[in-house]
């Protein structure tokens, strides 16, 4: 940064605010280590291009965009597009360069650091290139017709109403600015941690299953989601055994496809609506719990009582 204030300098423009100039500053915040206006930088919300010009990152304002000197405006022509033509918000200019690094801010508490860029390449096609459509108004097939994403919305509603004192004069809506951009934070901290969540999901079920007895049958040694894993890697599952939280061990069939009631192989009908004793005597596991009367998932009492039941039922007819 070129900026010879003891601060570094943020600017975007003043007034109404939008969200895609909230979320690139929630972005810029996370990736700079930043924690709020005043205690280790300054937040300029202006269009006096003198005020800019002094700046050190600018977005949403300023008719330039200039990664190097950190300029991120898309009002001007020739302003840059994605490959599909559809035009960038200042929110997806800051994201190409600053996405991946918020987001490994947010995972380094965690050690995913990993994880980055996935889960910056999702977030911008699930969350940032809907701000980029809504704000301006278009897709690569048309207009925008409604708000899909919902968020953008709601960070309207941050600005003041006209009558209200505070949205009029030199600061006007600044305060209402920065609460916004703590509901756009901590929207993307819990994206972020919703996404490392599945992949480090995804990374324990494949794991778990190439180190399993019979790819048939997955076990799992805590619950996390596993079908999704199952369906994109097309694995020949069965069944999944793992902990419930009341100590049993529950048995789990797959279905054939997502969404669907059905399953790949239902639990044995002998089982079907049977509990405690007379199930632990028909299915030859003495701490077998029940079987769903539908045969899609049953319990034991223990891991082997679990995967006893799994290795019987997968050489029973369905």
């Amino acid at each position: 940064m070129t900026s010879d204030q003891t601060l570094p300098i943020l600017a975007t423009h003043g007034g109404k605010f939008h969200c895609d100039e909230v979320f690139a500053y929630a972005v810029l915040r996370l990736a700079l280590g930043l924690r709020a206006p005043g205690q280790d930088h300054v937040l300029r919300r202006t269009r006096k291009q003198e005020l800019l010009d002094t700046a050190d990152i600018v977005w949403d304002v300023g008719f330039a965009f200039d990664e190097a000197a950190h300029r991120f405006d898309h009002h001007q022509r020739g302003a840059p597009l994605r490959a599909d033509e559809t035009p960038f918000s200042s929110a997806g200019l800051v994201w190409r360069v600053y996405g991946e690094r918020a987001v490994a801010a947010l995972l380094k508490e965690s050690g995913s650091e990993g994880f980055a860029a996935a889960i910056a390449a999702d977030l911008d096609e699930t969350i940032v290139r809907t701000i980029d459509e809504i704000d301006n108004g278009v897709t690569a097939d048309g207009p925008v017709r409604r708000d899909t994403l919902g968020f953008a919305g709601l960070i309207g509603e941050f600005n003041p109403t006209w009558d209200n004192p505070s949205a009029n004069g030199a600061s006007a809506g600044d305060a209402a600015f920065l609460e916004a951009a703590e509901l756009a934070t901590g929207m993307l901290r819990r994206r972020v941690d919703g996404l490392r969540a599945r992949l480090a999901a995804e990374a324990s079920v494949l794991a778990a299953h190439a180190a399993g007895e019979d790819p048939r049958i997955l076990v799992l040694e805590r619950g996390m989601p596993w079908k999704n894993v199952i369906f994109t890697h097309e694995l020949p599952v069965l069944f999944t055994v793992s902990p419930a939280s009341n100590g049993n061990w529950m048995l789990d069939t797959m279905p054939p496809e997502p969404g669907s009631f059905a399953q790949r192989h239902p639990l044995p009908e002998a089982w079907a609506g049977l509990e405690a004793g007379v199930l632990a005597e028909t299915a030859g596991v003495p701490d077998a719990v029940f079987v769903h009367l539908r045969r899609f998932v049953g319990a034991a009492k223990s891991r082997e009582g679990a995967l006893a039941m799994a290795r019987k039922a997968v050489e029973m007819p369905a």
